[in-house]
């Protein structure tokens, strides 16, 4: 009994030791031959609490997410998410769920995708949607070969998560295939009615340019075993064709009610929740497309304001921005068993 008790309190000191807690931060470059350059992004990860203490994305309209650079790794298993930024954006607008996911237990790893981030824009090569699939099986190849963490690695549960370009990035992952004909004939149909059609026009590219070889491809990786995608976009003009070879672990996360949804972005009008019955869905409401961004600091909006920029601070009514950020860090844990 003496023995057994003994070793009890041997792997409970054990334990302790190796809880994370914290999100420890990492830099992550990784050579990307399909873009002829190298993918920079970052590791978020369950650390203990050393390290530096740093507010990651923080910007005077952005409030930045705790974490702990060169925080030590905590003991594993762990699962690992692949998280995607939108068209435009970067992985500092998604530090909050990055940090919530690693203070779970999760291994987050993030690349700011080539001709489609902040600074380095390119709507026709952008568009080119299959390129940012192929970063994220370029970072899972990299974690799954890395020595130190493949071992601490749980293959039974690999997420592919993005919001808004970023989703329709992650669902491609799972095995869902775009529709360039059926995006033609919904932006020709709705035209300015719709942001992304909108600002495709506004860049001046073309949709009948694209190639539909090229939109259409699989770029799932059978590697991905959940999917988490969050407003999602472009997902109008699918048919079930499209959807045939995703994986069964799909939660689709909506923000805002029928009249504050992105009309780009809405997974009810735009046919995609139809189309994946199996899917499970979070509505979140008070809410809106940018609701998803990170919290905005006091003057935020102000700035935003006077640079003539998109009102990205401004929720509807009663929206309460970190809340909805919690309630999306639970249910990805829950889908990870976290």
């Amino acid at each position: 009994m003496k023995t057994t008790l003994f070793a009890m309190i041997c792997l409970a000191v054990a334990l302790a030791y190796a809880k994370a807690d914290s999100a420890g931060l990492r830099p992550l470059t990784i050579s990307a031959p399909h873009h002829a350059r190298a993918l920079e992004g970052v590791m978020v990860y369950p650390g203990l609490d050393d390290g530096t203490a740093v507010a990651f994305g923080a910007n005077p309209v952005f409030v930045g997410a705790a974490m702990r650079k060169g925080a030590t790794l905590a003991d594993g298993p762990f699962p690992v998410v692949l998280l995607s930024h939108g068209l435009g954006g970067n992985i500092r607008t998604l530090s909050w769920l990055a940090a919530g996911l690693a203070e779970r237990g999760a291994l987050v790893a993030m690349v700011n995708h080539p001709n489609s981030t902040t600074g380095d824009f390119d709507m026709q090569a952008g568009l080119r949607h299959g390129t940012r699939a192929q970063d994220l099986s370029l970072v899972l190849d990299e974690l799954l070969t890395d020595p130190d963490l493949a071992p601490m690695i749980d293959r039974t549960r690999i997420m592919a998560a993005g919001f808004s370009y970023g989703g329709w990035t992650a669902l491609s992952l799972g095995g869902l295939r775009g529709s360039l004909e059926g995006y033609r004939a919904h932006c020709k149909d709705v035209g300015q009615a719709s942001s992304h059609c909108a600002d495709i026009e506004a860049a001046g590219v073309s949709l009948t340019e694209l190639s539909a070889e090229v939109w259409d491809a699989a770029y799932g990786d059978a590697r991905i075993t959940h999917v988490a995608a969050i407003d999602p976009g472009p997902i109008w003009g699918l048919k079930p064709a499209n959807a045939a070879g995703l994986i069964g672990n799909v939660r689709l996360v909506s923000l805002g009610y029928a009249v504050t949804r992105l009309f780009a972005t809405d997974i009810y009008a735009s046919g995609l929740r139809a189309l994946l019955p199996e899917a499970e869905v979070t509505d979140l409401a008070p809410a809106a497309h940018f609701t998803a961004l990170p919290p905005c600091t006091d003057i935020g909006a102000a700035i935003l304001a006077e640079e003539g920029d998109e009102p990205v601070c401004t929720d509807p009514k009663g929206t309460d921005r970190r809340a909805i950020h919690a309630q999306i860090i639970d249910v990805l844990a829950a889908d990870l068993g976290l």
